[in-house]
C-alpha cells in the first residue's frame, strides 16, 4: 500500500525509467533529459532551464471513476479508507529543433505503448509501494480546447506535447497501531434448570 509520497514517486519513476531507456544513438543526435517538473517551472519557462528537455508535468489529478465507491468504503484491516487516483501528465520537448521534438516525443510514446505497466522494478521506492502494486500508463486523448485551455493558463507559448493518464494509484494512510487487547473478563453462571 502506498502512501500520500506515491503520487511524486509515480512522476519521478517515469522521468528516470524514459532517461534509463533513451537509446544510446538518440543520446548522440538528440541529447535530451526527463525530468518531473512544477507548474512554476513550465509558467517561467524563461528564467528556467528547460531547453533540450522532455518535461514531465502533472496537470490535474482526479479520483478514478471505477473505484470512487471504494474510497468511501472501510479497507477491512485497518479500518481506514483509500483513496484511488488516476494522475494526468503532459508530457513536453522543450527546444527549437522540429526534427529533436517530433523524433524525441515519437521515441517516448513509443517506449510507454511498449511498457505501459510500471511494476515494483520501474516505481522509485520514494514511497511505500506494495510488492504488488503497479501503475498502469494510458494515453490522454485531450481535446484542443482542453490543450488551449491547460497552455493558457500555464503562460508560455503552446509546446508539441502529449498526454498520459497514470492509473490507478492507491493511497492509503499511514495508521499508528491500537494498543493490544491486555485482558478480557467474562463472567458464567451455570443455572440448573428445576
Amino acid at each position: 500500500m502506498a502512501d500520500y509520497t506515491a503520487i511524486y514517486s509515480v512522476g519521478n519513476s517515469l522521468a528516470n525509467y524514459l532517461q534509463n531507456n533513451y537509446p544510446p544513438e538518440l543520446k548522440t543526435a538528440f541529447p535530451v533529459t526527463f525530468q518531473l517538473v512544477a507548474s512554476a517551472q513550465v509558467a517561467e519557462e524563461d528564467q528556467s532551464n528547460l531547453d533540450k528537455m522532455v518535461s514531465i508535468f502533472l496537470h490535474r489529478i482526479t479520483t478514478n471513476e471505477n473505484c470512487r465507491t471504494a474510497t468511501r468504503l472501510q479497507d477491512v484491516n485497518n479500518k481506514q479508507p483509500a483513496l484511488f487516483l488516476d494522475l494526468h501528465y503532459l508530457l513536453t520537448y522543450w527546444g527549437t529543433d522540429p526534427r529533436a521534438e517530433q523524433t524525441i516525443l515519437a521515441w517516448t510514446m513509443l517506449q510507454l505503448q511498449s511498457t505501459p505497466i510500471l511494476d515494483n522494478s520501474i516505481l522509485s521506492p520514494s514511497s511505500t509501494w506494495d510488492v504488488n502494486e503497479s501503475v498502469q500508463l494510458i494515453p490522454a486523448d485531450l481535446s484542443l480546447e482542453d490543450i488551449l485551455r491547460i497552455w493558457d493558463a500555464l503562460g508560455p507559448k503552446y509546446r508539441l506535447s502529449i498526454s498520459y493518464i497514470a492509473r490507478i494509484i492507491r493511497i492509503d494512510r499511514a495508521l499508528t497501531p491500537e494498543p493490544p487487547v491486555i485482558a478480557t473478563r467474562f463472567t458464567f453462571e451455570d443455572k440448573v434448570a428445576q
